[in-house]
């Protein structure tokens, strides 16, 4: 009977250490190794789809917003969102070289950038870029071929030919007076009229500013070339001024006329021309 509970004891302590024994680790157990074992943290692993991560740029919208002095507004998206003011860039393509060149850049506020550039006229591919930003490389928008349209000077490519009928005078203002090249006199005794010619390829719009100084009534055209039929005109009374536009679509050698209507001396008419160009 004394030798029953000290067999009974004697099991319950082998149980108890058992218990306390570590159990192996299985075979999906977190082992550290290195520096993270000094510490017993664990280093963040990246899964795969990380690894591959990509950043994805959208140029949304392109337009000219200032037609006088040549701004383009760009904006676009890039997601997911970069850090908060991370500079993208606008680039251009140029012909000339056949390279890519950034012309300007905005920075990223959440998802979207507004990027604003002054350029003359042109038709160019535009595209958006971002640096490589962890865990995202580098990043490029498909580019998108934009046609910037902006205001020049009637006579900024000289004048192709000149002429009229009695004493025609077509005077351009010289660049040290008149340096946006704009300005011009256009002059003929009684009856007779003057014109002058300048290219106009790459235009769609004309717009002109008049004043006739003349006694009399004068007109003011625009033809297509040597064509006698006018595209535009407008009849200017004595010693008055004037606003004088009209669309050019197509027309690429653009004449500009003053004709005598009714007068003591002939037509004289000063103007302050532009054209609306990609070039």
């Amino acid at each position: 009977m004394v030798r029953r509970p000290a067999v009974a004891l004697t099991c319950l302590l082998l149980a108890l250490t058992a218990c306390a024994a570590p159990a192996a680790p299985s075979s999906g157990a977190l082992t550290l190794s290195g520096a993270d074992q000094s510490d017993g943290t664990a280093s963040a692993v990246l899964p795969a789809s990380a690894a591959a991560a990509t950043r994805g740029v959208k140029l949304t919208g392109i337009k000219t917003t200032n037609a006088t002095t040549g701004v383009i507004t760009v904006t676009g998206t890039i997601t997911p969102a970069p850090a908060k003011g991370t500079r993208i860039r606008l680039h251009q393509w140029i012909p000339t070289t056949k390279k890519w060149q950034e012309i300007g850049h905005g920075f990223s506020v959440g998802t979207g950038v507004t990027i604003k550039v002054t350029q003359p006229g042109s038709i160019r591919d535009y595209r958006l870029n971002v640096y490589a930003q962890a865990p995202y490389p580098a990043a490029t928008s498909k580019p998108i071929t934009f046609k910037h349209y902006v205001w020049r000077g009637l006579f900024k490519r000289g004048v192709l030919a000149s002429g009229g009928k009695a004493n025609p005078q077509f005077t351009v203002i010289p660049p040290s007076e008149g340096p946006r090249r704009s300005e011009a006199d256009l002059l003929a005794d009684k009856g007779g009229y003057v014109w002058g010619e300048v290219d106009s390829t790459g235009c769609r719009h004309f717009k002109s500013w008049l004043g006739n100084l003349t006694d009399g009534t004068a007109r003011l055209s625009i033809h297509n070339g040597p064509r006698a039929k006018a595209i535009a005109s407008v009849r200017q009374l004595q010693e008055s001024e004037g606003n004088f536009d009209a669309k050019i679509d197509g027309v690429t050698r653009l004449r500009l006329q003053a004709t005598d209507v009714k007068s003591g001396y002939g037509p004289y008419i000063s103007v302050d021309s532009y054209l609306l160009c990609t070039n």
